[in-house]
């Protein structure tokens, strides 16, 4: 084999074997700053900041601890606004051939974010503020609404619900909302009673997590994990709330419709597969250019002693060897250019969202109520070791009472 040959191929086994080999994660990018000497992001990336806010808002609300859930919230939704509207450096370098998808500002899938809003404004609603809790539920149907498929478009039915409420609380007409939800809702909806001063938000089941799929990893897919929980009923003051799923957060996860996130890794993926069979092409097309540029010719030669000898002259075509070092530079190129593209689906994922989301409203006199929130089964059995006890304290009767309910634990 000529030396120019056994380099080409040297060096196409050398790239063939890179691209076989996971990249090294990136050097972990800067700090996120902790609010307040927060020490919760001591050692948080600024580029995954907002999902660990996420994180952190669920499991505050989960603990009661509602002004922390504001105060992290808050922050998401402008860090959010700011990657979205703003001049993004991370964003733009996700958007490159070159970059791994991990490397962008992570702020979350529509579901994700839309579960941003939904806390925020059953937080507002908390604070008396049913206004900036219905412009929270329209983001998050706007967010929802960015799905390419027009059947998934904005179909939340807890979202346009409490949007028409909300209305409805503030004397205004929220039948337009309430006719959204009512033909996107698997079942039938209460009434709206502006009277119902006790507003109770229940979540249970684990939610979705994203897994990356595909030859080369570039496809976004979800986990879905079975819930135990059906239903719930909360029993108080002579009266039972019974809770159906309203939303399905895998659902939502499983229908968001592209994103064009989606559309940018089929690109790459589809240039690394092109990339790297052009490089192949090129390769053995050098090599075969290599062979035909020095053709043998023999000849016979007669010594000094009379003797003769078969002498093999090699003649070199330039022609052909231009040929076979250009396209084993374009074979060469072509290998790197595919072991370099990223493709890999970013699964960074808010690991803390629930499944099903529902409500149920009712009235109460001020003072302090004790309810008994049981779980069911798909077959209707109450799960004993899920039934709790429940403080519900009905103070101002100038706003509403939020009750916030979740099975999940963190």
């Amino acid at each position: 084999m000529r030396p120019l040959t056994r380099f080409l191929f040297a060096t196409a086994a050398l790239l063939a074997f890179a691209g076989c080999v996971e990249i090294p994660d990136q050097p972990p990018g800067p700090r996120a700053a902790a609010p307040g000497g927060d020490p919760r992001f001591a050692n948080v990336d600024d580029r995954d900041r907002v999902l660990f806010e996420y994180r952190f808002a669920a499991s505050s609300m989960r603990a009661g601890n509602f002004d922390d859930a504001r105060k992290l919230l808050d922050d998401a939704i402008l860090r959010i606004g700011g990657v979205i509207s703003g001049p993004d450096e991370a964003a733009r370098r996700a958007r490159g051939l070159f970059t791994a998808e991990r490397e962008k500002t992570f702020i979350g899938e529509p579901y994700e974010r839309v579960m941003a809003f939904y806390y925020r404004g059953l937080l507002y609603w908390r604070d008396g503020q049913p206004d900036n809790a219905r412009a929270c539920f329209r983001s998050g149907q706007f967010i929802d609404g960015d799905a390419e498929a027009d059947t998934y478009k904005g179909d939340y039915v807890l979202l346009d619900y409490l949007d028409g409420l909300a209305s409805t609380k503030l004397a205004a007409d929220g039948s337009d909302a309430r006719t959204r939800a009512e033909k996107t809702a698997k079942h039938s909806l209460p009434a709206y009673d502006p009277a119902a001063n006790v507003l109770c938000f229940l979540e249970f089941g684990p939610g979705p997590r994203k897994v990356a799929a595909g030859q080369y990893g570039e496809q976004l897919k979800f986990q879905l994990s079975p819930s135990r929980v059906r239903s719930a009923t909360l029993s108080l003051a002579g009266q039972n709330l019974h809770f159906t799923p309203w939303d399905n957060l895998n659902f939502q996860a499983m229908t968001r419709g592209g994103r064009v996130m989606d559309y940018i890794l089929g690109n790459k993926a589809v240039f690394k597969r092109n990339a790297n069979t052009v490089g192949d092409l090129a390769l053995a097309g050098s090599a075969i250019a290599t062979d035909n540029a020095y053709k043998e010719k023999k000849r016979v030669v007669t010594d000094e002693n009379g003797r003769q000898h078969v002498v093999t002259d090699v003649e070199k075509d330039q022609g052909s060897e231009n040929t076979a070092l250009i396209l084993g530079a374009v074979g060469i190129a072509s290998k790197i250019f595919s072991a370099a593209t990223e493709t890999r689906a970013d699964t960074r994922t808010w690991d803390n969202l629930p499944q099903y989301l529902s409500f149920a409203a009712l009235r109460l006199p001020p003072g302090e109520h004790m309810a008994i929130l049981q779980f069911f089964d798909a077959d209707g059995h109450a799960i004993q070791d899920l039934t709790r006890r429940v403080a519900i304290t009905v103070g101002d009767p100038a706003r509403d009472t939020v009750v916030f309910l979740s099975e999940l634990k963190r």
